[in-house]
């Protein structure tokens, strides 16, 4: 809204590596800048003016900008000195810096400004409208005419216009304008007038409104003119703030009632796809976006009902570029009430059929990739206000006007621009994570990445520190919906160890920064529990295992409702709500929540399950789906919270609060883990706690609306039973979501096998280690940090771990020797290399060639050629025999017998993940 009156994004996948996408379809590698968006992100140096700027033109590769400023400067840390500039500023497209055209526009009495700027057809004259006196001493009255060849005003061309112009069109040879004034040359033209667009003779033309005009477009083919404004009547017929009138008469050719009363038209652009307006408003109910119309019958063809005043559009390419500064568009299908999203760009038409009308309106399409940010900036402090495209050496520009003085984060007011080349911005770091639930399969996941002018970006994924990728996903992603994306590795081993990371990479092949290593252990024997969520078909599945904030890994199948966290939840609590190395979250009841990034709604059969541990008596919300993200929804049910005395209600909105709760006896702030489940279907409601039905209601309705699934907080006010907080205290695990009712009996199978031991694993780094060389045979090298292996001539290695026991009631089933090689070229192996027992003794310090310990001659495990490159590389190792040193410290040592030596990191080495280390599985017997 003003201040003052006046993509389901589609994942897609190519595979270089074995492995499956989940959820992708196979889809082209991107390009450059993501069609069909025209201009890239990235902000040019431009020249910017000391005030406003309102309105911008441009002829031959000049663009002219005009608005309230006595002044311009060179971009931040350019080069030069400010120079005055009197409301108008001409600038080269392709440089950004001042020509040498110089115009004032001034008054006698108040203050200048120019408002609207147009150039004739033939590229030769400029024409100005606002509120002025004079331009560079030559008498005009609101409106001039500008000889663009020699920057002079045409004093042959001075209609009287008595207040302040704002709207500006023109054709072969008239001149539309629209306005505050009344009258023009003494005639009355209330608002809208023409004039010969040579001499300034007023024509018979006649629209007169009621209110200021503030938008004029001529359609494509002369015939009519379309008129935005303030007004409610034109020529006396009732039409609010749109018409569309005879191009030679004024007469009303078409009248508008869509449009709140509270909300006028700012600005009307047209091309062969349509026409469109942008919109402003102030109160309730206001009407801020923008409208797609059709030529042919004027008639409405989509409505974007994004708020937050739109000053400015453009259609260029079958692109709809807009200012202004959206920061609610839920009601569009987008983002709800928030950050405010200054320049836009959405398709012009659909490609497809276009979806069925809401409340009477057909959204509009969704926004495209292009996203520089801007600022509120001066004046009113609605950020930008005027765009026009220029183009110069085959280069097209993309210039911004308006009230912003950041750009891109960057200080820059009131100008800037974008070209249709040079794409220099990378996209941003993934966060990524990776986790097994049995052998054979691990699921590398990672929150999409966010590019200001790709959508849609090339990810690679790569595994134990390889420079070659194991696999390729591409998938869409937009700043405000960014879902998450998957690949399942399906050649992981049981026992072994895997590290994997993710760089995204645009169009243009800027690459961002590799993610932080996601480390993960394929387990011996499938995990019972979680493996049995994924199977009952959970759409969204929090384990809250993350080791880095603000990313909430989706673990279902199908892998796309990733969480973010706010104001950073305690992460990897222990122990967790699942027997085994799943941990949990911490939250502190006042203000720590996680909330799905992905828009959705939820149909009228569903399941919502977690885990939970407390003791508080301020109650707050365990799970719930509400319409908003980081701030209160307006909308909000399907929810599980606790009241102040620990009882558990389950609840949904059907027209009023409908619920099932837990006995007044039945409380759980016990500082125990308890188990929830709240199911609605056909059969109606049902409430589940730790596996036993405490309550059942015939509601199998609840409110319908687009929104995200939120943990450990959002709004409850108006609740039955409602806690003092809105918020949880105490630690959360295990959410799922399924889109479906699952029975008693699942619920009762999810309790009990989160009680099952499950395997665990032991991470054994080498607490001694060292190599002997043939060539050095005196040499000891414990304080090396690499560790050599080869046969002919010999080189060893030794490594000693203090191997732990069993825990109780386990075996061990795996056990895995994981190294990593070194930097150096050649550091991999053509040759296969042996894991085998040391018999004699050994130490660091002391053990050379020359007295170098007795080896084993059965082999615990062998390695095959390993290639260059710094990656970690692990072999399984015979199980029994590593059973038997359990609880002692036992010694093994890398022999080969070929000639290719193998380099790999020791214990000593500061390079990550670099230590030999033994991977044990332990597991019920």
């Amino acid at each position: 809204m003003r201040r003052s009156r006046g993509l389901t994004a589609a994942l897609v996948l190519s595979l270089a590596g074995a492995g499956t996408g989940i959820g992708l379809v196979l889809m082209p590698e991107a390009s450059a800048i993501t069609a069909p968006v025209a201009f890239t992100a990235d902000e040019l140096p431009t020249w910017q003016p000391n005030g406003i700027v309102f309105a911008m033109a441009e002829a031959n590769g000049t663009v002219f900008a005009g608005g309230t400023f006595s002044a311009v400067r060179p971009p931040e840390g350019g080069a030069g000195a400010e120079q005055e500039a009197v409301n108008f500023v001409a600038l080269d497209a392709a440089t950004g810096n001042p020509t040498s055209c110089k115009l004032a526009f001034t008054v006698g009495d108040g203050t200048a400004t120019v408002r609207a700027l147009t150039v004739s057809k033939d590229k030769k004259t400029l024409y100005a409208g606002g509120y002025f006196g004079a331009v560079n001493g030559t008498p005009v009255s609101s409106l001039a005419a500008i000889d663009i060849e020699t920057c002079t005003p045409k004093a042959s061309f001075h209609p009287a216009f008595p207040a302040t112009v704002r709207a500006l069109a023109v054709t072969d040879d008239t001149l539309y304008t629209g306005g505050d004034f009344g009258t023009v040359e003494g005639q009355t033209r209330e608002r809208f007038a023409a004039v010969d667009a040579t001499s300034g003779e007023v024509k018979p033309f006649t629209a007169n409104a009621d209110e200021p005009g503030r938008a004029v477009a001529v359609t494509p083919d002369g015939k009519n003119v379309l008129l935005g404004g303030d007004f409610f009547s034109v020529n006396g017929s009732n039409t609010h703030a749109l018409a569309v009138v005879n191009a030679t008469t004024g007469a009303v050719a078409k009248t508008y009632s869509t449009i709140p009363s509270n909300s006028v038209v700012k600005t009307i652009a047209t091309d062969d796809t349509g026409f469109y307006t942008g919109n402003e408003g102030s109160g309730g109910g206001v009407f801020d976006g923008r409208i797609g119309l059709r030529l042919s019958d004027f008639s409405e063809k989509w409505r974007d009902r994004c708020l937050g005043a739109t000053q400015w559009v453009l259609p260029y390419q079958g692109v709809l570029y807009s200012s202004s500064h959206a920061h609610d568009c839920s009601l569009n299908g987008e983002w709800p009430d928030g950050k405010r999203n200054f320049l836009l760009a959405q398709p012009t038409n659909y490609e497809g059929a276009a979806p069925a009308p809401v409340d009477g309106f057909v959204a509009s399409p969704r926004k495209l990739g292009w996203h520089p940010t801007a600022n509120d900036g001066i004046g009113e402090g609605i950020g930008p206000r005027v765009m026009a495209i220029a183009e110069k050496s085959d280069v097209k520009y993309m210039w911004v006007g308006g009230e912003f003085t950041l750009i891109n984060g960057k200080a820059q007011q009131g100008l800037t621009r974008f070209a249709s080349t040079g794409d220099v911005g990378a996209p941003t770091t993934p966060v990524a994570s990776a986790a097994s639930v049995k052998p054979g399969e691990v699921q590398v996941r990672w929150r999409t990445s966010y590019d200001q002018d790709d959508s849609k970006l090339t990810y690679r994924i790569y595994r134990n520190g390889s420079a070659t990728p194991i696999a390729t996903v591409v998938a869409d992603s937009v700043e405000w919906e960014r879902p998450q994306a998957s690949w399942t590795d399906t050649t992981a081993k049981a026992g072994q160890s895997y590290t994997y990371r993710v760089t995204a990479t645009d169009g243009a092949g800027n690459t961002s920064a590799l993610s932080a290593t996601a480390s993960v252990t394929v387990p011996a024997s499938v995990q019972a529990y979680p493996n049995q969520v994924r199977a009952d078909g959970a759409n969204l599945y929090w384990r809250y295992d993350d080791s880095v904030s603000p990313y909430v890994a989706d673990s279902s199948v199908s892998g796309n409702t990733s969480g973010l966290q706010v104001n950073t939840p305690a992460l990897r609590q222990t122990p967790g709500a699942v027997s085994g190395a799943s941990t949990a979250m911490g939250f502190n009841g006042t203000s720590q929540q996680v909330y799905s990034d992905h828009r959705q709604t939820v149909g009228s059969t569903y399941t919502i399950e977690t885990w939970f541990k407390t003791n508080t008596t301020r109650g707050g919300k365990l799970i719930g789906f509400g319409n908003n993200t980081t701030r209160n929804s307006g909308s909000y049910d399907k929810q599980i919270y606790m009241t102040n005395t620990g009882r558990l209600v389950f609840g949904v909105y059907s027209g009023s609060t409908r619920t099932v709760s837990t006995g007044l006896f039945d409380t759980y702030n016990d500082n125990k883990w308890h188990h929830v489940v709240g199911t609605q279907g056909p059969a109606g409601m049902a409430l589940y706690v730790d596996g036993q039905n405490k309550g059942t209601l015939n509601v199998t309705d609840s409110q319908q609306y687009a929104g995200y699934w939120h943990v450990g907080g959002d709004n409850l006010a108006s609740w039955p039973t409602r806690p003092t907080s809105n918020f949880f205290a105490g630690q959360i695990d295990e959410t799922a979501v399924y889109p479906k009712v699952l029975t008693a009996a699942q619920v009762k199978s999810h309790f009990d096998l989160a009680k099952t031991v499950a395997d665990t694993v032991s991470k054994v780094t080498a607490t001694e280690d060292t190599y002997i060389n043939q060539g050095a045979p005196s040499t000891a090298n414990g304080a090396a940090t690499s560790l050599a292996v080869r046969g002919t001539s010999s080189y060893e290695t030794y490594l000693r771990f203090d191997v732990p026991a069993a825990p109780a009631g386990t075996v061990l089933k795996s056990a895995t020797l994981q190294v990593k090689t070194t930097t150096q070229t050649g550091a991999g192996t053509a040759d296969t290399v042996s894991v085998v027992p040391v018999t004699g003794t050994w130490s660091g310090t002391s053990t050379t060639f020359n007295n170098k310990p007795t080896l084993g001659t059965t082999p615990l495990g062998t390695f095959g050629a390993i290639p260059d490159g710094s990656a970690i590389q692990s072999t399984p190792l015979d199980t029994a025999a590593v059973t038997a040193v359990l609880g002692s410290s036992y010694s093994m040592a890398l022999t080969s017998t070929g000639t290719d030596p193998l380099w790999i990191w020791s214990k000593e080495s500061t390079a990550a993940d670099a230590a030999p280390q033994l991977v044990l599985t332990f597991g019920p017997k």
